[in-house]
C-alpha cells in the first residue's frame, strides 16, 4: 500500500539534519532554500543535469540510487510561464516530465534505499484548486481534476507517494513566488519600472502569493519538525485578500511608478495560449490553515512589506 500525506501534530519536535538532497536546487527557489539550510548548519547536495562538486546528476541518481542523506526535497520544474516557449504538445510534455518524472525518480530512489531518509518534501502548486473569485480553499479542500494544471498537480503529488516506511512525506502547494532575481518579479520588473505595468484582464482575479523567504522557510520548517507530514499551503496569510489589481498597485507603489496600462485578456491569450492564460486571468483564494497551525511564523505576511523588501 502507498503512504498518503494524511496528518501532522501541533507540538514542535525539532530534529537535527545533516545532509539534504535537493532536486532543482540550482533554480530560483532552490538557491534560496540552499542558502537557508546552509545558514542553519545543514549540508546540501543538489541533483541537477550535470554532476560535480556537491551535486549528482539525475542519471547518476537513477543508476546508483540515493546517496546517504537525511532528507530529500524536489523543486524541479520547467517554467510554465516562459513567454518564449509556444504552448503545444512538446512543451506540455516537458512541463509534465520536469515535475512528475523527477519526482518519480526521487520517490523510487527513496523507496529502494537501504537507509531511507527521514523526510521527503515536494513543492507543487495551488493550481490544484479550482479558480474562483469567491471560494476559499484550505489544505483539506477538494480539487485536482478539472483542467491541465489541476491534473498536473494531481499526477505530481501521486508520483511523490512512497510505500509505508520510515520516511514522512510533506507536500507544499505553493502560490506565485515573489523574490529578487527570478520568478514572476523578474518578468514584471522592467515593464513596471518603465511605467508600462497594469492589471491583467479584469484585475479582480485572486492572486495567491508567497515571498521566497517564506516558501524556503516553510520547507525548512517541515524538514526540521519531525511530526509534520501531509499537505501545507505555501501562500501568505494575506493572500486570500489580494487581487491581481491589488498586487499591481502595491508593486507599482513599491517602485514609485504608475500602473495605468491594463493588459487585456485577449493579449494574454495570444502570448501564452488559452490553457496557460488561465494561470494569469483566473486565480484561487488559498488559506495557509495547516501551515499556520503547524507553528510556522511568516516573515512576510503582508504584501506591501514583501514587495518593499524585494525592490529595495
Amino acid at each position: 500500500s502507498c503512504r498518503s500525506f494524511p496528518s501532522f501534530c501541533f507540538y514542535d519536535f525539532r530534529t537535527v539534519l545533516s545532509t539534504v538532497l535537493v532536486g532543482g536546487g540550482t533554480g530560483f527557489v532552490g538557491r534560496a532554500l540552499t542558502h537557508l539550510l546552509q545558514s542553519r548548519g545543514h549540508e546540501v547536495t543538489h541533483v541537477s543535469r550535470q554532476g560535480g562538486k556537491d551535486r549528482i546528476s539525475w542519471e547518476e541518481l537513477s543508476r546508483l540510487g540515493l546517496p546517504q542523506c537525511d532528507a530529500v526535497v524536489n523543486l524541479a520544474g520547467e517554467n510554465v510561464l516562459n513567454p518564449f516557449r509556444r504552448w503545444g504538445d512538446a512543451f506540455c510534455k516537458e512541463v509534465i516530465s520536469s515535475r512528475v518524472e523527477t519526482t518519480k525518480t526521487l520517490a523510487k530512489a527513496i523507496a529502494d534505499a537501504d537507509q531511507p531518509p527521514n523526510a521527503w518534501v515536494v513543492v507543487t502548486g495551488v493550481g490544484y484548486y479550482r479558480p474562483s473569485p469567491t471560494a476559499e480553499y484550505t489544505e483539506d479542500s477538494p480539487g485536482g481534476n478539472f483542467d491541465f494544471f489541476s491534473r498536473l498537480v494531481s499526477s505530481w503529488e501521486a508520483a511523490a507517494l512512497i510505500p509505508e516506511g520510515p520516511t514522512r512525506g510533506v507536500l507544499v502547494r505553493s502560490g506565485v513566488v515573489l523574490g529578487r532575481g527570478g520568478g514572476a518579479i523578474s518578468q514584471m520588473l522592467w515593464p513596471f519600472w518603465l511605467g508600462l505595468g497594469g492589471p491583467i484582464g479584469s484585475g479582480h482575479q485572486p492572486f495567491p502569493w508567497i515571498h521566497i523567504q517564506d516558501l524556503a522557510g516553510i520547507i525548512c520548517h517541515a524538514l526540521e519538525n519531525e511530526c509534520l507530514q501531509g499537505v501545507f499551503n505555501g501562500v501568505s496569510p494575506s493572500s486570500p485578500a489580494t487581487s491581481n489589481s491589488t498586487f499591481t498597485q502595491e508593486f507599482a507603489a513599491a517602485l514609485g511608478r504608475p500602473a495605468l496600462l491594463p493588459v487585456p485578456a485577449w493579449a494574454v491569450r495570444a502570448v501564452f495560449g488559452v490553457e496557460r492564460a488561465v494561470m494569469l486571468l483566473e486565480g484561487q483564494k488559498v488559506v495557509p490553515k495547516r501551515t499556520l497551525e503547524s507553528g510556522y511564523h511568516f516573515i512576510f505576511p503582508d504584501l506591501s512589506a514583501a514587495l518593499k523588501d524585494i525592490v529595495a
